[in-house]
């Protein structure tokens, strides 16, 4: 990418002192500010219109502060320089760095030297050729470290799966910014960029997770204990080795009257039919449908009699707005409360069948 013309070793000081400042007081400043605000990011939502707002802001500054990187970042790649005259490509994976770079020893022996003679001793062994190149290598994985630091901190997408994602998304960002420069002729393609951005993500998701979620979350350790017990005693369990990959999608419940759960789950709440079952020896009838993830099965006898107590758990991300539109159907909702859990509110309603919906409010997660 070019990103800067190597003066001095100061460029690199400068950057890595910015970078480190920002990884370090990012998380910082973040847990001060939401303690003072009396909100809990980690459970993405609130108990108070207070909470709700302050989240919310919280979030709106998050976004910010990542539409700014990416504009310094396009900044640098695309607006602060002129086209070349012709098409560019460095296609020799760390070509230029292995040209820069001079050890004396095999690989092996300098492992091994690394061993006896020290650290710092061993590189001794390490002749640096051209230190332009080797900073400008630098320089490209400095680039990307708040890549890969942003992505997770920012969107829980990107959390949800922490040791891959930001680090793949840093890949395919990388591989987008070189075509765009040799398309335009900013700059030229060159694969040596796209392996130093990559590890840049790699090393910014690692800050991330040692540092940026121990901060932001005061209860890892126990969170962090808690699951280490877990991994040990789950792993002779029948579901232990599908764990990444189950959700709850499908509940099942009983019903008696098939007109009355046609007319409240799909003409009043907007459920959807997505199969039908309709046995031959006998008058009963299962349902399946659907709305947004959840899936509700309902086998439904259609003859009159009484059922136990049933309970149907959605989530909602404004209990207020849901509150509303619900008793605009005619459907009567209980008061919005706290939740027997600390952070998070629900209300509830009752369905036919001697059904108890509750409806849990998750707000930014």
């Amino acid at each position: 990418m070019n990103l800067l013309p190597y003066k001095s070793v100061w460029t690199n000081v400068i950057v890595t002192v910015s970078v480190l400042l920002f990884v370090v007081l990012m998380p910082v400043i973040d847990q001060r500010v939401c303690a003072r605000w009396h909100i809990s990011p980690q459970l993405g939502t609130g108990t108070s219109s207070h909470d709700r707002r302050f989240l919310r802001l919280r979030q709106l500054v998050l976004y910010v502060t990542f539409a700014l990187y990416s504009a310094a970042v396009a900044y640098m790649v695309f607006f602060s320089r002129t086209a070349a005259d012709d098409y560019r490509v460095n296609a020799e994976l760390f070509g230029n760095l292995s040209h820069s770079i001079h050890i004396d020893l095999g690989f092996l022996e300098f492992l091994q030297s690394i061993y006896e003679e020290g650290f710092f001793e061993a590189f001794r062994h390490i002749q640096i050729m051209s230190l332009k190149d080797v900073a400008q290598w630098y320089l490209n994985i400095m680039l990307f470290v708040p890549m890969g630091y942003l992505l997770p901190y920012v969107f829980p997408w990107f959390r949800a799966k922490v040791r891959t994602r930001p680090v793949v998304a840093s890949f395919f960002i990388s591989l987008f910014i070189e075509n765009v420069q040799l398309v335009s002729k900013l700059g030229f393609y060159d694969v040596d960029d796209l392996a130093a951005n990559t590890l840049g993500g790699l090393v910014g998701r690692t800050f991330f997770l040692v540092f940026a979620y121990v901060i932001t979350n005061p209860d890892w350790k126990r969170s962090f204990r808690s699951l280490r017990r877990w991994s040990k005693d789950v792993r002779n369990h029948a579901l232990s080795p599908f764990w990444r990959t189950i959700d709850i999608s499908r509940t099942t419940l009983l019903g008696t009257d098939e007109d009355a759960i046609w007319g409240f789950y799909v003409d009043k709440l907007g459920f959807r039919l997505i199969g039908q079952v309709v046995p031959l020896d006998s008058p009963g009838t299962t349902l399946l449908l659907e709305l947004g993830q959840t899936q509700v099965e309902i086998r439904c006898t259609n003859q009159p009699g009484e059922l136990g107590e049933q309970y149907l758990n959605l989530t909602s991300k404004d209990l207020v707005k849901a509150k509303a539109s619900l008793e605009a159907h005619g459907i009567e909702v209980g008061p919005i409360e706290n939740d027997a859990f600390p952070g998070m509110r629900r209300m509830s309603f009752d369905g036919p069948d001697n059904v108890r919906i509750t409806m849990v409010e998750r707000f930014v997660k």
